[in-house]
């Protein structure tokens, strides 16, 4: 057993707490690798804001349980490295069984997120309270969902969407005992989280998605006012990648994302987490298509994923300057 502490993390407490005081959004950056760990840690400690690192089950099994256990710990060491030792929370993403939250305690996480939200509702109430009985006794922070969102990301997969009930919340927070709950207001998993005939198209012909429902956020925050909401599929797919993937052979289509000023309105209510990972896949992939593309005799993979790690760091200070206003709250 290694407790998260002795790594240097914190758990996201007393970080969710500050942001809904604050009116802003921790980022929740997905990572796999080290150069993405790179771009999060020096683009945070840069606009000195707290972050969390989330860890998807596909990422552990390609990255190594005991690898990112160390990774996290080196990501602390990193930051007062920089000069800025920010806040930094090590968190399983969409964790779907007891099991594995309960070997990612054991191995450091200071963070979990059990999803049971495509069980029957009696069944995602047990399971959530298994982990999170489990989790306290470590002092480990437990992540809810309430909803289903569609679209695919690593493991989980879903076809439609299930919007968050608002009903629901207060039985099933006060049940579970959870310290945090995702909910279903229109966001979506991937690069594709709209279809063309659910948007309008603008003056550009770019497609527009339909608004967030900020009526069923409204109503869970009247239901459990103060408590810590999250969002998940929250890129905004920057067509600017997707242009310049497309343009240096890539085939990426009618790929859709959430407009940036819908989240930092979300982000000035009880949303104080927001989940990001297709943007940065996508900021990844156009920095490398561009370097295979314009330098095809350049084998070294610093090469290109240097210039990867770059764009990257740019897309995550853009996130907390711009969009979750974290900037500044380490």
């Amino acid at each position: 057993m290694v407790s998260y502490k002795e790594l240097g993390l914190v758990n996201s407490r007393e970080l969710f707490k500050k942001a809904m005081e604050g009116g802003y959004a921790i980022p929740a950056f997905n990572f796999n690798n080290m150069e993405q760990l790179q771009a999060i840690i020096s683009a945070c400690v840069e606009t000195k804001s707290p972050v969390i690192l989330q860890v998807s089950s596909g990422a552990r099994k390609y990255a190594n349980q005991t690898l990112l256990r160390y990774m996290a710990q080196g990501a602390v060491e990193f930051a007062k490295e920089l000069g800025y030792p920010i806040p930094i929370v090590l968190h399983l993403d969409h964790g779907d069984s007891f099991e594995l939250c309960k070997s990612c305690i054991e191995f450091g996480f200071s963070s979990v997120m059990i999803d049971g939200s495509h069980l029957p509702y009696d069944e995602n109430v047990a399971l959530t309270k298994k982990v999170v009985d489990y989790a306290h006794q470590f002092d480990v922070t437990v992540e809810g969902e309430l909803g289903v969102l569609a679209g695919i990301e690593d493991d989980v997969k879903a076809e439609h969407h299930t919007y968050t009930d608002p009903a629901q919340v207060v039985d099933f927070v006060s049940r579970t005992g959870v310290d945090s709950l995702a909910i279903s207001i229109g966001t979506s998993h991937g690069a594709y989280k709209f279809k063309p005939e659910q948007c309008t198209i603008d003056e550009n012909g770019r497609l527009v998605p339909p608004p967030l429902r900020f009526d069923i956020l409204k109503e869970v925050e009247k239901r459990i006012p103060g408590f810590p909401i999250v969002l998940h599929g929250a890129s905004s797919v920057p067509q600017e990648y997707v242009d310049e993937i497309n343009r240096y052979g890539g085939k990426l289509k009618d790929s859709i994302g959430v407009p940036e000023e819908q989240l930092r309105e979300a982000a000035k209510s009880a949303v104080c987490k927001i989940n990001i990972d297709s943007d940065g896949r996508l900021a990844m992939t156009a920095a490398v298509r561009r370097v295979l593309w314009t330098q095809p005799a350049e084998f070294d993979p610093r090469k290109y994923l240097g210039p990867a790690r770059d764009e990257l760091k740019k897309l995550y200070m853009h996130k907390t300057q711009n969009v979750l206003g974290s900037a500044g709250k380490a």
